[in-house]
């Protein structure tokens, strides 16, 4: 059988480790820092994510870019014309450019190349979620599925990608125009927390709030568990966190009491970062669908 490449984007926040173990390659974001700007590989090698954290807390502020047209085709020319098929799992459209450069991408070579073949889901998937429809894609392909099977399977198992997250600071989601500057001054006095999920067409949704961190923190496990169907026993759940290790190891140990079977824990980047700031906390599982 045919091999295929897996590709995906670092809005994916996979632990590094486990990317290079399952074999996905990986195109970085871009986020500056004041006047800097740098890739956001997953292993930090541009700039460590506690250090973005720290930089952001002190008051600089963060913008993101897409993966541009040009890079896809850059890197995915070489692969394609050695006879390589892509399949392509891409930061949900949504919230990005970067899945529409990459169809974009695809399309130009697949009509230049006799023979090329890349497929893209657009995941309308984020941080981890989008790193879980990976993952599971990536097992598919480990155990031997074909390109189409791996396709088809992702595009089934992207609606499936439970989000539900908190932040810890309003400010980051006012500026996004996620909640209003009113909100994010009453909400900050009044230790308000909001409780969100992303839909399914992949764009971030206030879903409610909670009255102090725990509230929160145990308001997304509640969530995730219902969509979930209460069905977490046996699931690999993954928890991304904006520096707040211990918050996460909580939220692992609820999990784990409620059955999961392994929670991978991994920052969240500063791609993703940069827009819902330090104190962000995230969890994702699989249900029968998103909420």
């Amino acid at each position: 059988m045919k091999d295929f490449l897996l590709l995906t984007d670092s809005s994916c926040d996979l632990p590094p480790e486990l990317a290079q173990e399952l074999g996905i390659e990986v195109l970085p974001l871009t986020v500056t820092v004041g006047s800097d700007s740098y890739k956001n590989y997953l292993d930090g090698r541009e700039i460590g994510f506690h250090r973005f954290y720290e930089r952001v807390l002190s008051g600089e502020n963060a913008v993101t870019a897409a993966v541009n047209m040009d890079a896809f085709i850059n890197f995915m020319r070489p692969i394609v014309e050695g006879g390589t098929d892509i399949l392509y799992l891409g930061f949900s459209s949504g919230l990005s450019g970067t899945v529409n450069a990459g169809a974009m991408a695809a399309k130009e070579l697949m009509s230049e190349i006799p023979g090329a073949n890349i497929k893209v889901v657009d995941t309308k998937c984020a941080s981890m979620g989008q790193g879980l429809c990976v993952y599971l894609t990536a097992l598919q392909k480990k155990a031997g599925k074909s390109f189409e099977e791996c396709y088809e399977y992702a595009e089934k198992t992207a609606p499936r990608c439970i989000h539900w997250f908190t932040v810890s600071d309003l400010f980051f989601l006012k500026r996004g125009g996620r909640v209003s500057a009113t909100t994010a001054v009453v909400g900050t006095m009044l230790n308000i927390k909001p409780v969100l999920h992303v839909d399914d067409e992949g764009h971030l949704i206030n879903m409610g709030k909670a009255r102090g961190r725990k509230a929160s923190i145990k308001a997304i496990f509640d969530n995730l568990r219902e969509a979930a169907d209460n069905h977490l026993k046996g699931q690999t759940v993954f928890i991304s966190h904006g520096d707040c290790l211990d918050d996460a190891k909580y939220l692992e140990s609820m999990l784990l009491e409620a059955g999961a079977e392994k929670v991978v824990i991994s920052y969240v980047g500063p791609v993703i970062g940069a827009h819902s700031g330090p104190g962000t906390l995230a969890v994702f599982a699989l249900g029968d669908k998103r909420y």
